[in-house]
């Protein structure tokens, strides 16, 4: 066959599938450009910012990579299903420890959330691991120690897991009134709110390095996982640079700051809209609570925008009746402004 006789794809098509797949390494790109044209000045001062803050996260970037990798080359996430099984409290209690544990972001839960629908878990332990999952992970642990302290660290993983047991206390009281009868879209799991029987997991094989194929995927994961932490990274801290350029503390402290229950609230409303991704948005909260922002505003931020997150709003959308997904978010919205009123009363 010819060149000429080969199908060749539209230009826009092409054009399409490149934005698409590379468009957050794109959107640096772009701002730092438009940057070089409209303040020459700025835009060194944000490739050097965003230079030294990758460095300085460094060390929690390669280690939240190996647990990632290790994740998956291992199959330690067929563990998470040994914590739906026993009396209803204790698998939520367990579930929401499993979900803030779990090394996951809200993309990666999706099938193994459809997985435990379908399996027959409880409806109020899935949304106790739903909702605990997306705040909080091994990874993204270390990742906040690393950009906002330890201390933040700890509270964020507090805020999860109390966020997953509030929820999952929620829907088992409403489902024990019968209100969620029939939560679920039709043909996923039997439809109801659980009871169906729940599969025997598989083991984890640790000694992932004796087999070839679990080697190469572990590779391939730690090649996948470090491209989505660096480009999001990357991003973050371009935007963080240009916020703490432009963006005047006085406004930050007047509309975020101090230790009322309004500037709780504006970040926990706010955090919907305006999070980008749980590692982007570790840095942006620093240098807001950099510029006078409350830590517990900081904390409503982060946990709202996590939860609510497009992908995990997606998949709860997907696999759940509308008034389930209003009741996911509004458990999310309420739980944050918790979090956040809780860290400011302890601080």
């Amino acid at each position: 066959m010819t060149d000429a006789a080969l199908p060749r794809r539209p230009a826009g098509a092409l054009l399409h599938r490149a934005w698409t797949r590379h468009r957050v390494w794109l959107a640096s790109a772009a701002i730092l450009a438009v940057l070089a044209l409209v303040d020459p000045g700025q835009a060194g001062d944000s490739a050097l910012f965003a230079a030294g803050s990758l460095a300085r996260v460094a060390p929690y970037l390669l280690l939240s990579i190996a647990i990632a990798a290790w994740a998956g080359a291992t199959g330690a996430d067929n563990l998470i299903a040994r914590a739906f099984t026993g009396a209803p409290l204790l698998m939520i209690g367990l579930a929401a420890l499993a979900g803030g544990l779990s090394p996951f972001c809200s993309c990666g839960v999706i099938p193994l959330i459809a997985a435990l629908l379908a399996m027959g878990v409880p409806l109020s332990a899935v949304m106790a691991f739903w909702l605990a999952s997306p705040v909080m992970d091994p990874s993204m642990f270390f990742l906040t120690s690393g950009v906002l302290g330890v201390e933040f660290a700890l509270a964020k993983t507090l805020a999860a897991l109390g966020l997953g047991i509030y929820g999952g206390l929620v829907v088992h009281l409403l489902d024990r009134r019968g209100t969620l009868s029939a939560a679920l879209r039709d043909g996923i799991g039997n439809g109801g709110c659980g009871g169906g029987k729940i599969r025997a997991p598989k083991p984890v094989v640790w000694r992932f390095w004796t087999d070839p194929g679990r080697r190469a995927k572990f590779g391939s994961e730690a090649l996948k996982t470090s491209l989505f932490l660096a480009k999001w990274l990357l991003l973050a801290f371009v935007l963080e640079s240009l916020m703490l350029a432009y963006i005047p503390a006085e406004t930050v402290t007047a509309t975020l700051g101090g230790t009322g229950l309004a500037p709780i609230a504006i970040a926990t409303l706010v955090g919907v809209p305006a999070y980008l991704n749980g590692y982007a948005a570790l840095p942006l909260v620093g240098g807001l609570i950099d510029q006078g922002m409350s830590p517990g505003a900081g904390l409503a931020f982060l946990v709202a925008g996590g939860v609510t997150s497009i992908p995990a709003a997606v998949a709860v959308w997907a696999l759940v009746k509308p008034r389930v997904f209003a009741l996911y978010i509004a458990l999310s919205l309420t739980g944050a402004f918790a979090a956040g009123l809780a860290m400011t009363l302890a601080t």
